[in-house]
């Protein structure tokens, strides 16, 4: 037994002298220290050996495997150390051949969602006709959502927003808070919290429960905004519109105006941009109508003025209020309002 082991520590260290890559290494650890291999082997039948042979063969076998796994561990740092410079020498050739004077690659940065910038664009338009820029929570009152804006319980234009309903009730046990179906919310507060002159408008997310297609989600971006004045006209709210589609969609670009009803205006007119992709002859995006709905506008109701503390025989006020996701959809002609929130790096790249 103790010239068998003798043996297998000859082989086995002229073996690993020899070996000049890991791979190779890896496989003589499992040949001489592995579970199956001759060493373990010959280490479990000491058993069968008299006592005393055992103690000596034992002592040696242990000593060996101590003996393996030094020389091992040594080996892998040694085979490392070369890999490493020999990878520093390639990279130090290739240094040298590099011409310093050729233009530097160009790094991939990162820039703003089209939705965003869609954002941004509408309230520098309109900042520069005077308006300002407000926020607001997602989450809102029932009153300023419905009953603030004309719309009271049982009201049947309720049925047309699909309402996100929050796990919240009063001490009547009343369901008062929900997620904001429109931003005209926020120019409802906004008529309860300031004095005229107001021009403002509100971007930001709203939340509907319905299906999603082409040109509908449960929830997409909304921007509304109002004026109120002495001498305000549907004509002043027309031309805002005719300069706004002006400077985001170019010159020449068409505006309809269509009556419409809504309970917070009256009256009421429903705002439509000319299709970019088909230019009024009627495709898949603009359901073959030629036209693309905005949203809605109109006279702001003249109880809507009265809940906020405007008396509406001295003041008179436009508001409108319209999605903006579809905005970007018309500018550079997409047919599928879900490609902005796919997270597809291939589309969103294009802009």
């Amino acid at each position: 037994m103790i010239q068998r082991l003798e043996e297998l520590k000859q082989t086995a260290l002229k073996e690993l002298e020899a070996i000049n890559d890991l791979s190779n290494l890896e496989t003589w650890r499992v040949r001489y220290l592995g579970r199956k291999s001759e060493l373990t082997r010959m280490l479990r039948g000491l058993a069968e050996l008299p006592i005393e042979e055992r103690k000596t063969a034992g002592a040696l076998g242990n000593t060996i495997r101590n003996t393996f796994e030094s020389v091992l561990a040594l080996k892998i740092e040694v085979l490392k150390t070369s890999s490493i410079q020999q990878v520093t020498t390639k990279d130090t050739a290739s240094a040298a051949r590099q011409d310093i004077t050729l233009p530097g690659r160009p790094f991939p940065y990162g820039k703003l969602h089209p939705i965003t910038e869609t954002i941004e664009e509408i309230c520098d338009i309109f900042s520069s006709m005077g308006f300002a820029v407000l926020e607001s929570n997602d989450t809102e009152l029932d009153y300023f959502n419905f009953e603030a804006l004309n719309m009271p319980a049982e009201h049947p234009a309720r049925d047309n927003m699909s309402t996100f309903w929050l796990d919240y009730e009063n001490e009547r046990g009343e369901r008062k808070m929900l997620l904001r179906t429109h931003n005209t919310c926020v120019s409802a507060r906004m008529v309860a919290k300031l004095k005229p002159p107001i021009r403002t408008i509100a971007p930001g997310w709203v939340y509907r429960y319905e299906a999603t297609d082409a040109t509908h989600l449960t929830m997409f971006h909304h921007v509304d905004g109002i004026a109120v004045d002495k001498g305000i006209t549907m004509a002043d709210l027309k031309g805002v519109f005719f300069e706004f589609a002006s400077q985001f969609y170019g010159e020449g670009r068409r505006v309809r105006f269509r009556p419409d009803y809504f309970p917070f205006v009256e009256p009421g007119v429903e705002v439509a941009v000319e299709c970019v992709v088909c230019h009024g002859s009627g495709c898949r995006l603009c359901g073959n109508s030629g036209w693309i709905e905005l949203g809605g506008a109109g006279m702001t109701h003249p109880k809507v003025l009265e809940r906020g503390g405007i008396d509406p025989n001295v003041y008179t006020s436009f508001a409108f209020g319209f999605g903006i996701d579809r905005m970007p959809m018309l500018k550079y002609g997409i047919d599928d309002i879900r490609l902005f929130f796919n997270s597809d790096l291939r589309f969103l790249k294009q802009f």
